[in-house]
């Protein structure tokens, strides 16, 4: 979201359908939807609980409305741990899109992260009134997704759907700056350099056939080489980065944006 301003100059100016296969908040395809109000959208992702969530607040939200309420009437650091331990597998879709949010709004930095078994381990966050029930931006969110193609699926299978004219927006888990820095967790599935160079390669694929580029990535060596500026347009933007161990490596840095 924060990145926006810095995009806007970036997007084309005309497209057919949009596509945004690493969905994660739809910051791109919320602000495309006020500012572009005619475009369809093909929104997509690995996460099958993120993507479950989508539905639930497109198809159910009254559901997930009273379901937050209680949530938040009883917010405790007890219920964030009984919440969590929960499998949403055997939760109803309006139970589980509710358990993901709430659990987003109140674990630490908002952070998604799951173990090798595919279960949330995020700790709770320090918020004195964590903002569990958002209903007005819920029904906004709601009103903007009614009649959207929502899919839990991988980006490689792209090509199945993306057009000539298209616009795709890429916002992958970025390739680590450090070995230090090597979160890739939002799935059970690491997102490694062979994915990386796998998304690469979707993207040439993409381009050739006419559709229109987008991808945000960190600004590391692998990155630039995957895309050659000979076939690429890269960009630099400062990013906010608020997620550090070390308090004085929080602040601006240099992200890239490949069109």
């Amino acid at each position: 979201t924060q990145l926006l301003r810095q995009f806007e100059p970036l997007f084309p100016k005309k497209f057919n359908r949009f596509f945004e296969p690493f969905l994660g908040s739809g910051a791109v395809f919320f602000y495309l939807s006020k500012t572009r109000k005619s475009h369809s959208a093909f929104l997509s992702d690995g996460n099958q609980e993120l993507i479950d969530c989508y539905f639930g607040v497109r198809d159910h939200l009254n559901e997930i409305v009273e379901q937050l309420g209680w949530y938040k009437t009883f917010h405790s650091t007890k219920q964030f741990y009984q919440v969590r331990k929960l499998d949403p597998w055997v939760l109803t879709l309006p139970s589980r899109a509710a358990r993901f949010i709430y659990l987003n709004k109140t674990c630490f930095n908002g952070l998604y992260r799951v173990n090798k078994r595919g279960e949330f381990n995020v700790p709770i966050g320090r918020y004195k009134n964590p903002p569990i029930l958002q209903e007005r931006k819920l029904r906004a969110a709601s009103l903007a997704l009614t009649g959207i193609n929502i899919k839990a699926m991988d980006f490689i299978e792209l090509p199945k759907y993306v057009e000539a004219g298209d616009f795709v927006y890429f916002d992958p888990p970025y390739q680590p700056l450090s070995a230090t820095s090597n979160f890739t967790g939002y799935t059970e599935v690491s997102f490694d350099e062979a994915k990386q160079c796998e998304l690469a390669e979707t993207c040439r694929s993409l381009s050739e056939r006419g559709a229109l580029i987008m991808l945000s990535n960190s600004a590391t060596r692998l990155v630039r080489d995957l895309y050659p500026p000979h076939m690429f347009r890269v960009t630099q933007v400062e990013a906010k980065r608020s997620i550090n161990s070390k308090g004085d490596s929080r602040g601006l840095i240099s992200e890239l944006v490949i069109t």
